[in-house]
């Protein structure tokens, strides 16, 4: 089940230069390359003349030449030249994807491109923000996008998925917890007041007593969520806002489906202290980049189940309410698309 007319990410920015990426989009296949001015396409990754990917040819005089019999296309998509012959056909032509560079990441618009606006486009400021320090980055997920949902709308997994680096039994047993549902909207918000820090926070909070820890997670559909998360000494007024002595980090997710069973796992790690210092933005990083390593382990997991058995049972608990609220979001967002495609379809006969 995928939504359509939304932006997602398709690639990290340094991922698109001048030879072509291949990556799968909601189960179509994509080419994504630039042209020497830097200008950004993104074709459908199969040529109209014997189907081979695109993706496998190369940039030429700033078109796509495809590489088994080198036609090639320009960026509208149109054939401009066919090696041996003056007569190009008229259906030699490729289909276009509204495409746009923001945030260090490339977005894709796979839906009724008159309806790709970028003003849409969900906002990830903190990865090129000069007063944050910042770095994106990349996995792929062998495991459904809507189980990686779930994942970060529930933190009381990190005091035992996480318990080496940003997690403890403190997030689970003294939690303040609240979730809030807009239409197109789910905040969770959680408080751990006047309790032990986690490791990674130790490290580089440097924190020698017991903190007041935040987790802000919003999620935005399809699969956008933008976690506020830190801590400060325990007693200088967090909690009412006076957020001094610690630390401040965005943890920024986009998840965009590849499969059914299989997704693009853009996120990345942003932190407002020492914003500058390229040592402390890479060990930030490379903590929660071990955290994040834990999780892939146990999406997959997850899904092997699901692919074995996918009637099997499943119980829910308090912790599942910031998930349980997403799903209904996309549920419904989904049956209103359908419609509308239905009725523009009915229209159009």
């Amino acid at each position: 089940m995928f939504l359509r007319n939304y932006w997602y990410v398709a690639a990290l920015d340094e991922e698109v230069r001048d030879r072509p990426l291949g990556r799968t989009i909601l189960g179509e296949p994509v080419v994504l390359f630039r042209t020497a001015d830097g200008a950004l396409h993104a074709f459908e990754d199969r040529c109209p003349h014997r189907r081979l990917p695109l993706s496998m040819g190369k940039i030429v005089d700033d078109v796509l030449q495809c590489h088994y019999h080198g036609l090639r296309f320009a960026g509208s998509g149109l054939c401009v030249r066919v090696p041996g012959q003056d007569h190009i056909p008229q259906n030699a032509r490729v289909r276009t994807y509204p495409v746009v560079a923001r945030y260090r990441w490339i977005w894709i618009w796979m839906g009724d491109p008159a309806l790709a606006d970028p003003a849409q486009i969900c906002d990830f400021h903190w990865l090129s923000d000069p007063d944050w320090g910042a770095k994106p980055s990349y996995l792929h997920v062998e495991a459904n996008w809507q189980l990686i949902v779930d994942n970060l709308l529930d933190l009381t997994h990190l005091a035992f998925v996480h318990e080496t680096t940003i997690g403890n039994m403190a997030l689970v047993e003294h939690a303040a917890v609240k979730v809030q549902r807009a239409p197109n909207n789910v905040l969770v918000t959680r408080w751990i007041v006047d309790q032990p820090a986690p490791p990674t926070f130790v490290k580089v909070g440097k924190f020698t007593g017991n903190v007041d820890r935040w987790q802000i997670i919003d999620y935005t559909p399809p699969a956008f969520l933008r976690l506020d998360v830190g801590a400060c000494p325990t007693g200088t007024g967090a909690p009412e806002g006076r957020r001094v002595g610690g630390i401040g980090m965005r943890n920024l997710n986009a998840i965009t489906p590849e499969t059914e069973t299989t997704s693009h796992y853009f996120w990345g790690q942003a932190h407002d202290f020492e914003p500058h210092n390229a040592a402390m933005t890479e060990r930030v990083f490379e903590q929660i980049k071990t955290a994040f390593l834990e999780d892939v382990a146990v999406f997959t997991a997850q899904q092997r189940m699901i692919s074995l058995k996918p009637d099997a049972p499943q119980v829910d608990i308090n912790a599942d309410a910031g998930g349980i609220q997403a799903r209904r979001i996309v549920d419904r967002l989904y049956r209103e698309e359908q419609a509308a495609a239905a009725a523009h379809a009915t229209a159009a006969e």
